[in-house]
């Protein structure tokens, strides 16, 4: 089986990616895996070391540019395509699969003038522009959350869930070690979110029992400094990094989540099964994120709150009333568990090979 993975940008489209192409791998071992993704400093490190081959594109946003902007990008289209059919003539995958970002349109396009089978994966509620587009020409298409269907041509959708990443999966079948203080894990997504730090800082500092808890915080890049001290200043004990490298201790040292609403990081939760307390990112395209943690909190796995309407002082009182009430906790971990989709990368790539044709007699698992 070759597969060539295209994506990238964010982590939400990354880590699907990366999953999904590690499953490949350890089904057939013999096989090989492109990954196409950007030049962003994310992608390099997320990809760095991975058993693939690893390629960068050169392509541009359209949507929320200024019109000399999106001249340039749809310039752009033409060469990136060409050099994607360059690749792909190259490598000659069997298959060609989306997860997301600006880099998936011209690799999948190439894909389609070559004849290759294709196939997209949306992780949110609200599928964005690309892959709306994209919904049209490919062979299959993947969501993670019911009522995404939709959007696209009913015969090509599989409801199939987010991939999640092998290491993840592997302990989130662990039994949780308990520990003295209970640990508040706080994640802006892979870019860190400046409101949510700031929002977590007061709040903490707010809390009566904030000499019992344990902090992990993710900041992004740009605010690890001020968020350290901010954490000092109020004598919590917390772990401040930029960046988490393993998510999988991260979160199963969790007893509860402070998280915008990003579908990868919603993937995660639940398949650890963590109650969460959601912000989600206003300005995300066509507000998916508000749909996304609206899914949640429906289901009784998270509670909700709208930044434009949130304080450090609202935080803290439903961070105080949560971490002082341990049933309620483990009800909503037991709601999350349920909405948790194990399984979605083996149900992907099940479908993927069937498309592709890839059941010969030397990769029959």
């Amino acid at each position: 089986m070759r597969l060539v993975i295209t994506g990238g940008g964010t982590g939400g489209h990354l880590f699907p990616g990366i999953a999904l192409a590690e499953g490949m791998l350890q089904r057939f071992p013999r096989g090989k895996v492109m990954f196409i993704g950007t030049d962003r400093h994310l992608d390099n490190q997320a990809l760095a070391g991975k058993p693939f081959t690893v390629v960068a594109l050169a392509s541009r946003a359209l949507k929320g540019k200024s019109l000399l902007r999106q001249l340039g990008a749809l310039l752009q289209v033409p060469v990136s395509v060409w050099r994607a059919m360059q690749l792909l003539r190259q490598f000659k995958p069997d298959l060609v699969f989306g997860v997301g970002g600006y880099v998936t349109g011209p690799v999948l396009l190439a894909a389609r003038l070559l004849g290759i089978r294709t196939a997209i994966h949306e992780q949110n509620s609200i599928p964005g522009l690309a892959n709306r587009m994209l919904g049209r020409i490919v062979d299959r298409i993947f969501v993670s959350l019911p009522g995404s269907e939709g959007f696209f041509p009913a015969a090509k959708v599989r409801l199939a869930g987010n991939p999640v990443r092998r290491e993840l999966l592997a302990r989130a079948q662990e039994t949780a070690a308990p520990h003295e203080r209970l640990t508040v894990l706080v994640l802006g997504g892979s870019q860190g979110a400046r409101a949510v730090n700031r929002l977590v800082v007061e709040a903490v500092g707010q809390l009566a029992e904030k000499n019992r808890l344990n902090i992990i915080h993710q900041t992004g890049i740009h605010d690890a400094e001020w968020v350290k001290s901010g954490y000092n200043a109020a004598a919590v004990v917390a772990r401040v990094e930029p960046f988490i490298s393993d998510m999988a201790a991260a979160y199963g040292e969790a007893d509860l989540i402070v998280s915008r609403a990003g579908a990868t990081t919603l993937a995660e939760v639940t398949v650890f099964g963590r109650p969460a307390v959601l912000i989600p990112y206003p300005y995300a395209a066509d507000d998916h994120q508000h749909h996304n943690a609206r899914y949640l909190a429906e289901h009784g796995a998270a509670l909700m709150a709208d930044e434009a309407e949130l304080t450090g002082g609202k935080l803290a009182g439903m961070l105080a009333e949560l971490l002082a009430d341990g049933e309620k906790r483990r009800l909503m971990a037991t709601r999350a568990r349920e909405l948790g989709r194990p399984a979605a990368t083996e149900i992907i790539i099940n479908e993927c090979l069937a498309l592709a044709g890839a059941w010969t007699k030397d990769e029959t698992p």
